[in-house]
């Protein structure tokens, strides 16, 4: 891939993505980036003035009805006229239904594939775009009538205003989603609205990425002392990396073992880290864990106790690196979205692997040079600084490790069970050469046992869970095809080398409805 680089006095250039609510919000996000053009989501009722580097503005979809009573309804007083603008289903339907049109629910509602029988090719929105071609809506309501100044662009066969432009302004409406796979040419209009209407450079390239960063780095910490948690996953070591071009031996890294780890993670680790030139500091800590979470099986207070251990294992690790004065994490843009959302912070479904205390208790200001970043461009960063693969292609895992994939209280024969039969699964994949072609992997010990079979003697024994889904963010995933021979060989090897199983079953739920982890 090439990389072009961002020159030092050009003021990194944007457009801004006005969130109401759609689940596909961050989805136009990564297909804007995926352009190399950099982009961010605001809240629609509150986002910055558009300056000279915001290029062009998208409103979102949304789970609302512009006809709802408190249904958002932003200010665009700053951007509508005088901004390239880009509204899409709902906000389609908002530049209609409040600037003079009607919008009404009827029975010319779409969900799913539909065809845009005609499309204006002459309009710069749907330059090169075939006539037919397959389209994705997700809406109840539709456009009835659009005021006087609004013009048909686009059309389905149930739907008349598919699309429309305002005269004398770049404002368009959609009433389809582009950014889903299903609209087979989403990307090409979304390209058509930010390279060519918007005129933007594509220049939120990786390379460009590390170049700004290790210099905003150098910057802002100057000669100052850091410290970060490393995890061995993929973000933590590629903020590890960052941080490292930029300050050197100022950079100390922590990474505590808390005993809930894969088998032989630490070593794995360690080594993955050599040649790297990172100051590590390695802290054996399973027994405080271990110890601290006897007896409980609640998953929520699981997460708790973990975090509040690592927060005092961490403190007072971190208390021998003299004159810190940062703590660095590697938290990425799906976290920041999340915690300024449309509906305020998401419902605690279960508590997130970073943990958010330390700041406070030691007294540090906060780094996060992976704040703007999706998880795939994290990758994509480690690789444009010649990171290794085995790093970089390493399946995400859980902040608390294997005590949420241990369901009910964790004890150390379980954790031996869990890691046994994980390393069997694991290393099948790599062997098998099914490892890169899954998101993530892993195994479930299950608090049911069942009657077995081994030998000529009745068993009576534990069930483990083998999990490997696909995704591409984590956010939403499937459950993977594996072959049934390796599922098979799977299967067998751990009831046959693991000592307390004698079932092993596959999870086949995609998420949603599930998830990914079962705690």
């Amino acid at each position: 891939m090439h990389f072009k680089l961002q020159r030092e006095t050009k003021v990194q250039e944007k457009i801004l993505i006005l969130d109401f609510g759609s689940q596909y919000t961050q989805l136009i996000a990564r297909r804007v980036r995926e352009l190399n053009v950099y982009c961010e989501i605001h809240p629609y009722m509150h986002f910055p003035e558009p300056n000279d580097s915001v290029r062009g503005i998208i409103l979102s979809g949304s789970p609302f009805s512009v006809r709802d009573e408190g249904a958002p309804v932003p200010d665009l007083r700053s951007i509508k006229g005088k901004k390239p603008l880009l509204g899409v289903c709902y906000g389609a339907q908002h530049l209609a239904h409040n600037f003079g049109g009607k919008v009404h629910a009827s029975n010319t509602r779409e969900y799913g594939r539909a065809k845009m029988i005609y499309l204006n090719n002459a309009d710069p929105l749907f330059k090169n775009i075939e006539s037919g071609t397959q389209v994705w809506m997700s809406h109840g309501d539709t456009i009835e009538e659009i005021p006087p100044d609004y013009r048909v662009i686009g059309s389905t066969d149930d739907v008349r205003v598919g699309a429309y432009r305002i005269e004398g302004e770049d404002t368009w409406g959609i009433q389809f989603h582009p950014e889903v796979y299903h609209t087979v040419q989403g990307r090409d209009i979304l390209s058509n609205f930010v390279l060519g209407i918007c005129a933007c450079e594509q220049t939120w390239t990786p390379a460009s990425f590390v170049e700004s960063t290790v210099r905003e780095l150098k910057d802002t910490l100057g000669t100052d002392k850091v410290v970060l948690g490393l995890s061995g996953g993929v973000d933590s070591s590629v903020a590890a990396y960052l941080l490292n071009k930029a300050i050197g031996k100022n950079l100390t890294c922590i990474f505590v073992d808390n005993g809930l780890l894969r088998k032989n993670e630490i070593s794995k680790v360690l080594d993955s880290y050599q040649g790297l030139g990172l100051n590590v500091r390695d802290i054996d800590a399973a027994d405080e864990f271990l110890e601290q979470l006897e007896g409980e099986g609640d998953p929520e207070k699981k997460r708790k106790i973990i975090g509040r251990v690592f927060i005092d294992v961490f403190e007072r690790e971190a208390a021998k690196v003299k004159d810190v004065k940062w703590l660095a994490q590697g938290t990425i843009y799906p976290d920041v979205i999340e915690s300024v959302s449309v509906n305020g912070p998401s419902a605690t479904i279960k508590s997130h692997h970073n943990v958010g205390g330390l700041p406070e208790i030691m007294k540090l200001k906060v780094a996060e040079p992976l704040k703007l970043l999706f998880k795939d461009e994290v990758r994509k960063v480690g690789m444009a600084m010649g990171m290794p693969d085995i790093i970089l292609n390493r399946h995400p895992f859980p902040g608390p490790g294997l005590a949420i994939r241990i369901l009910g209280p964790v004890t150390r024969e379980k954790v031996r069970m869990v890691q046994e039969a994980d390393d069997i699964f694991i290393e099948g994949l790599k062997k098998a050469g099914l490892y890169d072609k899954v998101w993530q992997a892993g195994v479930i010990l299950l608090p049911v046992q069942s009657v077995g079979v081994m030998g000529d003697e009745r068993t009576y024994e534990n069930t483990i869970v083998i999990r490997a889904v696909e995704s591409t963010d984590g956010m939403t995933a499937d459950w993977s095809h594996l072959p049934y021979d390796f599922l098979s060989q799977t299967s067998n090897a751990i009831i046959n080398k693991v000592k307390g199983i004698n079932r092993v079953v596959y999870d086949i739920s995609s998420k949603p409805p599930a998830t990914i982890e079962w705690e």
